[in-house]
């Protein structure tokens, strides 16, 4: 790894050894014997790596420090010392080294430090490179889709990720809320802070409040140490809370008082904590409704709902099915390693003919048994068909497709039975199964399920 690094050393045998050493490991060495002088070598290059010794005649190598960052404020700072003294230690790192380590050491020693620290610097740099390709990208590049719908969205994500305000996604299982949240993080000041994501419909009720908010030792039984819930560990970043309509209504009020006033209690603690993340929520469900029925508050959904970004179902942007074919298919190429290398004007044509209840996630998936089932490196109409588990659709316009497939004419209640239906009469009753075919969570599958008067050991 190639660097620049400036050695102070007053020592002139050892100072030799170490320079020699690094240069043999191909850094290029800049050498002086006093803090003084590596000062003023500091601001006159640009520099990776500084690494100094503690004990220098007249200003100490720890005295050094803030005028060090001054002179090359890009530059990690490493101390070295014989003096091993824990507060020469803490006052090195207060002062803004980097890291300390103690004389003797063997080379291989300053090689783990010297790759560790020139290895987080590396790491530093890339970062900043992706956001700043992300953030001269925008949504285009993460977001796909070049509809009307999908095009406001965008826009909507450009306009309020910078903001750091809270989020509401809304859009139907499938629809991308999680892509959503990731965009806008990413393109948010929280970018480089932790980014802690929270599946509400996952958390049993008795366990929720623990896990958002933490407890203290001996809040209840088992409670040997104190934790931290989910809001202290997004502290300085964003937490997204997916599927909040499923959020318990007891545990709402305490959620209202982590967004309204930025503190949230963990369980066995006499006072609240401050904490400062951004809040991203996501849902499927008609929270409006939720309010109406009493199993959400309003006043949460309020405060939750400054800006909410509404995600378009995939049978409202059809137009964009080729594109997001195309995309499904590359990385179905790069993570499976099946040589497929696009899908058929046939075969795009049956894909745009679905009203894909499972949305994005869905198209997905059956691309992807599409793929396996292909006998060469494009994907057929008859692909699509048999990922489906429907006959060959017949592609003239305007006729009927074969029986037991979807009749485009029917109501789109009609049509999202027919296709839960004919998903578990092909899984034979088994809903996770009947719920991978459809792209959808069993969860999800379960409430339609339900809503649909379905019987699914005999779904006919």
């Amino acid at each position: 790894m190639q660097a620049n690094i400036l050695l102070i050393e007053d020592d002139a045998a050892f100072r030799g050894m170490i320079e020699e050493a690094l240069k043999a490991r191909n850094y290029e060495v800049s050498a002086a014997g006093r803090a003084e002088d590596g000062i003023s070598i500091a601001g006159s290059g640009a520099f990776d790596l500084i690494l100094t010794d503690v004990k220098l005649p007249g200003m100490s190598g720890v005295e050094a420090i803030p005028k060090l960052k001054e002179a090359a404020p890009d530059a990690d700072i490493i101390v070295m010392t014989a003096y091993s003294a824990k507060e020469t230690a803490v006052e090195a790192v207060r002062q803004g080294a980097y890291d300390f380590f103690s004389k003797p050491f063997s080379l291989s020693e300053l090689d783990v430090v010297i790759r560790r620290a020139l290895d987080k610097r590396r790491l530093q740099n890339e970062v900043v490179a992706l956001r700043e390709t992300l953030r001269s990208e925008g949504p285009s590049m993460r977001i796909l889709g070049d509809s009307h719908p999908m095009r406001e969205v965008k826009a909507l994500v450009e306009r309020i990720a910078p903001l750091d305000t809270t989020v509401l996604v809304i859009g139907e299982s499938g629809t991308g809320k999680e892509l959503i949240s990731d965009t806008i993080r990413a393109l948010s000041g929280r970018s480089s802070g932790p980014f802690v994501k929270v599946n509400c419909a996952a958390i049993p009720e008795h366990l929720f409040e623990n896990e958002l908010f933490g407890h203290e030792k001996g809040a209840f039984t088992g409670a040997s140490n104190a934790q931290p819930g989910k809001f202290e560990l997004a502290h300085g970043g964003t937490i997204m809370l997916d599927e909040i309509g499923d959020m318990p209504l007891p545990i709402q009020p305490k959620l209202l008082r982590a967004v309204e006033q930025k503190q949230v209690e963990r369980l066995g603690a006499r006072r609240p904590v401050d904490v400062d993340v951004r809040i991203i929520a996501a849902t499927n469900q008609n929270l409006q409704e939720r309010v109406r029925d009493k199993a959400f508050r309003e006043d949460l959904y309020y405060r939750l709902s400054i800006a909410v970004v509404e995600l378009p179902p995939l049978r409202q942007r059809k137009s964009d099915i080729p594109l997001l074919a195309q995309h499904f298919i590359k990385r179905i190429n790069a993570t499976i390693g099946l040589p497929v290398k696009s899908a058929s004007p046939d075969a795009l044509a049956a894909l745009k003919k679905q009203d894909w209840p499972g949305n994005v996630r869905q198209l997905a998936n059956t691309l992807e048994r599409a793929a396996i089932h292909a006998g060469s490196d494009i994907i057929s109409a008859q692909d699509i068909a048999s990922a489906l588990g429907g006959p060959k659709p017949t592609m003239a316009d305007g006729d009927d497709i074969d029986q037991g497939a979807i009749d485009l004419r029917t109501t789109m209640r009609e049509v999202e039975r027919n296709l839960i239906v004919g998903a578990l009469t092909r899984a034979g009753g088994l809903q996770t199964e009947a719920a991978t075919l459809l792209g959808l969570t069993p969860k999800n599958l379960w409430a339609k399920i339900k809503k649909h008067g379905i019987d699914p050991k005999a779904p006919h």
